[in-house]
């Protein structure tokens, strides 16, 4: 037998807190007896017995077909259909955004990914509510049937048509051991920095900077070989003839003081 054992606090003016133990037996219903053995199999009651507002999305026997594989798979599978808030079919047809992302027990173990802990719940314009997981490119495949049980805002079961198997949650195992080949690649960028210095080296070595810089002077002279060397040559010969006519002026100088004086000495001899 499983039961849902939940405490509600009810609040009342002028008075204290009262505890209320409230019970919600599934195996009351032959029809989701299947479902109700495998809550109590994976011990999903115990945890569902802990939390303050939850909603419990039951499947018939005639739809359970889809719940497959070992203890471990049954359980994800069956804590996808357990929601951490209390959900009842006013609140669903009321939806803000005709559409609404819920959270799950699953989601609560840390080993959903991808969004495998998560429902989207849509109300449809045809009036039926349609759950489906939150994984990209699930399909809405369950819906809202009836209710079965609700004690508002704290635990409400409701019926749907179809389980709800998140795409990869029964291959969890093979994907938590993707991670460390993961790992494998990581030391080689880590050794390729270290080795980074040689290149620098290779930078610094003057052989190869030498080369391409006798390239470009090579091309220089090539496309103006004249007016390089023409200034530099005329620069150079400059300053001798300037040397040569300093020369030749003082001799003129010379020249002259040297006729001044025979001129004046004819000139007294005359005297």
């Amino acid at each position: 037998m499983t039961i849902f054992r939940h405490k509600v606090s009810l609040y009342e003016p002028f008075t204290s807190i009262v505890l209320i133990d409230s019970f919600w037996i599934l195996n009351t219903y032959p029809d989701f007896s299947t479902f109700n053995n495998y809550l109590t199999q994976t011990k999903l009651c115990d945890e569902i017995n802990r939390r303050q507002t939850i909603t419990v999305l039951a499947v018939a026997n005639d739809a359970m077909g889809g719940v497959q594989g070992s203890t471990d798979v049954i359980k994800r599978i069956m804590s996808n259909h357990v929601v951490l808030d209390y959900y009842d079919e006013p609140k669903l047809s009321k939806l803000s955004k005709k559409s609404s992302l819920l959270t799950t027990l699953f989601q609560s173990t840390g080993d959903a990914m991808y969004q495998q802990g998560f429902l989207n719940v849509t109300d449809m314009k045809n009036g039926e509510v349609m759950f489906g997981s939150a994984v990209k490119g699930s399909s809405l495949n369950a819906k809202l049937i009836k209710k079965i049980a609700a004690q508002p805002y704290n635990i409400s079961v409701l019926q749907i048509s179809a389980p709800i198997v998140a795409d990869g949650i029964q291959n969890l195992n093979a994907t938590a051991a993707a991670p460390p080949p993961k790992k494998s690649p990581s030391p080689p960028p880590s050794a390729s920095p270290k080795k980074a210095p040689s290149p620098k080296n290779s930078k610094a070595s003057p052989p190869p900077a030498d080369t391409p810089a006798d390239e470009p002077a090579a091309d220089a002279p090539a496309d103006a070989p004249s007016s390089p060397p023409s200034p530099v040559a005329d620069a150079a010969d400059a300053p001798a003839p300037s040397d040569a006519k300093k020369s030749s002026a003082t001799s003129v100088t010379l020249g002259s003081a040297a006729a001044i004086v025979v001129v004046a000495l004819s000139s007294w001899v005359a005297l």
